[in-house]
């Protein structure tokens, strides 16, 4: 198994970070039980940082498509060339609250969700993909305009996802974490501190157990568990 983590600000992370690609490479290495590979044309943090919370997560699980300020739109271009260098067979992405935040509507997210998983595809058409819907962050509460896009894009999206999935190419929809807290999981209204990165971890992490038998139910590794 060849695995991309694709996503925004919330998964390529700040200095000082651990990052919930971390806490799926720990929660990996306990229990997938078979050999694995992450992969991706990026390893850093935000503004190229390299200063993890953990330095003995190592060069090699760091990899990742991932950038802040990046969504479907700027990662669909990139998606092909990083499935096809890397040999990527499993993407995890969490993607569609910077594009609804600041470039893009639902409907027109959605459909770059469409080209994205197009992308990828032609780099290798066996590819599947958990999809993880988008978390609202502290503006959806002062923002019902935003609120309504937020929930109004994850139903298209969970029609792509039904639509696109195919027996050779399967695609799965992660469960929104259902007792996501602001206060709690983000340090800032939108970025996940350690208990939203297990957080997020244990929705990819369960979707592949659940829905391909990968692995195990998530279980929280190191300090902080969710």
């Amino acid at each position: 198994m060849r695995i991309l983590f694709v996503g925004d600000s919330m998964t390529v992370g700040s200095a000082g970070d651990t990052t919930w690609r971390y806490r799926m490479w720990q929660h990996l290495n306990a229990h997938f039980g078979g050999p694995y590979r992450i992969v991706g044309p990026r390893t850093a943090l935000h503004e190229d940082s390299l200063d993890y919370a953990d330095p003995d997560f190592p060069e090699r699980a760091r990899r990742h498509l991932a950038g802040w300020g990046e969504g479907w739109l700027q990662l669909t271009p990139l998606i092909g060339d990083a499935v096809r260098k890397g040999k990527a067979d499993t993407l995890l992405v969490a993607l569609g609250l910077i594009d609804l935040g600041f470039y893009t509507d639902a409907a027109q997210t959605a459909e770059n969700a469409r080209r994205f998983l197009a992308e990828a595809r032609t780099a290798n058409p066996l590819l599947r993909a958990v999809i993880l819907p988008v978390i609202p962050n502290i503006r959806a509460l002062t923002d019902p305009g935003f609120a309504a896009e937020c929930a109004r894009f994850n139903e298209l999206l969970a029609k792509t996802v039904a639509d696109l999935s195919t027996p050779v190419s399967p695609l799965l929809l992660a469960t929104e974490p259902p007792e996501w807290t602001l206060d709690r999981d983000t340090y800032d209204g939108t970025h996940p501190s350690a208990s939203g990165e297990h957080l997020i971890a244990a929705a990819f992490a369960d979707a592949l157990h659940q829905g391909w038998s990968v692995g195990a139910p998530y279980e929280p590794h190191g300090a902080n568990p969710a």
